[in-house]
């Protein structure tokens, strides 16, 4: 565990393997641990970093008025402090919204991106009716009080959760604090990042889950018309979590992608 200071955060961070730097960025609710597979299943040919964003996992708490781009320059940072140059940079749901933000404002740090069942922001990605929707959601979740309290959004898998997997989910569930999920999930809802998408001028992977609701289909063929040389990969059968829906299959997309640029 590693952690550097940006922004008045202290961000921790693991870092693991060996090879071109592959950074990986979670989604809302969780943290680090999400990437346990893919920090384990990539380390033999990769610098697998995974951080706990400002604000969750053993990441300090945020400051008052934290945006969007604050999350950015900090993973800004924890690319910096690894120090390897420029990353390969995956993030999925609103850690793709965080990537995005990061290539818009530190271009120069990303090597590749690979945005897995993520959004544009909500504004930017989906009809306003269902964010609508989704941010009164939010605000009955965050209404709830004491052990009423559930950061679990609905839609996260195709069926059942892994069974592997629910442990971890239930620790990171544990330890997911209010604040940081009311923050993000506001700002996402606020977001619309679809003028970066001319912007882009590295090569771009998606991932998706055939299955994905929370952030459909659609949207992954969107950001594919949207972003010149985009790669779409549809993992069959699989939600939201694609990453612990199908770990090998999510794997094998990333290996194959990022063979053509190894070395860095």
């Amino acid at each position: 565990m590693a952690t550097v200071r940006a922004h008045g955060v202290d961000v921790a961070y693991t870092c693991s393997g060996h090879g071109p730097p592959l950074v990986l960025v979670h989604g809302a609710g969780v943290d680090g641990r999400m990437w346990r597979p893919q920090s384990e299943g990539l380390a033999a040919e990769f610098t697998v970093v995974a951080w706990d964003e400002p604000g969750a996992g053993r990441s300090s708490d945020l400051p008052p008025d934290f945006t969007l781009a604050d999350f950015a320059h900090c993973l800004a940072a924890v690319i910096e402090d690894v120090g390897l140059g420029p990353a390969h940079v995956a993030g999925l749901s609103w850690g793709g919204t965080v990537v995005l933000e990061l290539y818009r404002h530190h271009p120069e740090l990303v090597r590749t991106l690979i945005l897995v069942d993520t959004y544009a922001g909500w504004k930017g990605s989906l009809p306003p009716e269902e964010v609508a929707a989704r941010v009164e959601g939010v605000r009955r979740m965050l209404a709830a009080e004491g052990e009423e309290f559930d950061p679990t959004l609905p839609g996260l898998f195709a069926g059942d959760p892994p069974a592997a997997f629910v442990p971890l989910l239930d620790a990171m569930a544990r330890d997911v604090r209010p604040a940081t999920m009311g923050a993000q999930l506001f700002m996402m809802a606020e977001a619309d990042q679809r003028d970066l998408f001319p912007e882009i001028a590295v090569p771009t992977l998606l991932v998706w889950g055939e299955r994905d609701t929370r952030s459909p289909l659609g949207v992954a063929r969107a950001f594919r018309d949207a972003i010149d040389g985009a790669r779409l990969v549809v993992l069959p059968g699989v939600g939201h979590m694609s990453n612990l829906e199908a770990p090998e299959g999510f794997a094998r997309a990333v290996r194959g992608f990022l063979h053509g640029f190894r070395p860095l």
